[in-house]
């Protein structure tokens, strides 16, 4: 098993123990949990975020500036689970694919990892504006509109510039008997260089977004809760509902990280038990946090009134559709009749 062309995942160059330890249990979790883990994931995560993508864009009812961002949140997820297949290839039997394909797959995976995070961000500081500051809100709305369109450019970009060292390192590496996808940093780059970006990835791609989401949430609870009506209170679970989920998929894979981070520096952890431990952790915390993916157009999406309306309308039409069809192809010489006595059944005509 390649546990290695998993790890590069984690971009942690740094352990010196990572090559004289052998790490059976690590490496045994990665061959027969990870592939299969990773392909439950790339499924659904491809089904809610495909969907949320196909009625979004197919159905012209009043977008906000919050669906912008769910809209650019769905894209971000769907191509983080596209990269999944082959992480799930590569913990089973190895790096397989050319050079090209370890740089491609290595930094489209983090560059969608922190534009998750930090569209996440956008739209916890939209709703702060429009609950919060609703008169403003309401006198700003064109003025936000553009900068919406600034955001999700800039989102991106950040995003882009974080993983520049994925795109500049990644590399297929023959270690041992199996090649591997992984970062191999120059001998000029300096310890303290390294440790610095991954500090700068921790920083942005989640102390940032926990910060700004925890506080703009807070100012929103404490909005919703001036009010009386029950809308508001269902308003506060879902609020609730998106921190929980947030915390418990990004604090603990981000907690780990921060621990190899300060250890690459100060080179605490020396014994290879601990090294094996802190891997094993490290690979359990980043699969939860894969999760998001799948749990964003559930927490997001599915829960706004007017995309589930526009989902119902969605299955009718296909409903139809594919009614219409059988219809069409059972030679039945009253079939005409009846597909559209359906069509109007389903549209409540």
């Amino acid at each position: 098993p390649n546990y290695d062309s998993v790890l590069s995942l984690y971009n942690n160059p740094f352990n010196s123990t990572d090559l004289i330890c052998e790490k059976s249990h690590t490496q045994q979790f990665a061959q027969t949990f990870l592939p299969a883990f990773f392909w439950i994931v790339f499924l659904t995560g491809t089904l809610g975020n495909a969907l949320v993508i196909f009625v979004y864009w197919t159905y012209r009812y009043r977008k906000s500036i919050t669906d912008r961002y769910l809209l650019h949140l769905a894209i971000a997820d769907l191509l983080l689970v596209f990269t999944l297949p082959f992480w799930a290839k590569a913990a089973s039997d190895g790096w397989t694919l050319k050079n090209v394909m370890c740089k491609i797959l290595n930094s489209m995976y983090k560059i969608n990892f922190y534009s998750c995070m930090l569209f996440l961000t956008s739209i916890s500081f939209d709703r702060y504006i429009t609950i919060v500051r609703a008169m403003k809100a309401k006198n700003s709305k064109r003025k936000r509109l553009l900068c919406s369109k600034l955001v999700c450019f800039g989102v991106w970009l950040i995003a882009t510039a974080l993983c520049i060292p994925e795109i500049v390192y990644s590399e297929s590496k023959q270690v041992s008997n199996t090649t591997t996808c992984k970062m191999v940093y120059p001998a000029t780059v300096t310890r303290t260089t390294k440790v610095t970006v991954l500090a700068l990835k921790i920083a942005i791609g989640f102390l940032l977004p926990l910060f700004v989401m925890v506080t703009c949430y807070a100012f929103i609870i404490h909005t919703l809760l001036q009010g009386k009506r029950s809308q508001k209170h269902k308003s506060l679970k879902i609020i609730i509902v998106i921190i929980t989920a947030f915390l418990l998929s990004q604090l603990p894979y981000n907690g780990i990280l921060l621990v190899k981070t300060i250890n690459a520096y100060t080179m605490v952890i020396y014994d290879c038990k601990t090294s094996d431990n802190i891997d094993f952790g490290f690979q359990v915390t980043q699969s939860i946090a894969f999760l998001h993916s799948c749990l964003n157009p559930f927490l997001y999406v599915f829960a706004g009134e007017r995309f589930r309306k526009a989902l119902f309308k969605a299955l009718e039409n296909v409903t139809h559709w594919t009614g219409k069809s059988r219809e069409q192809s059972s030679f039945i010489y009253d079939s005409q009749d009846g597909s559209s006595n359906k069509s109007s059944a389903l549209l409540g005509r």
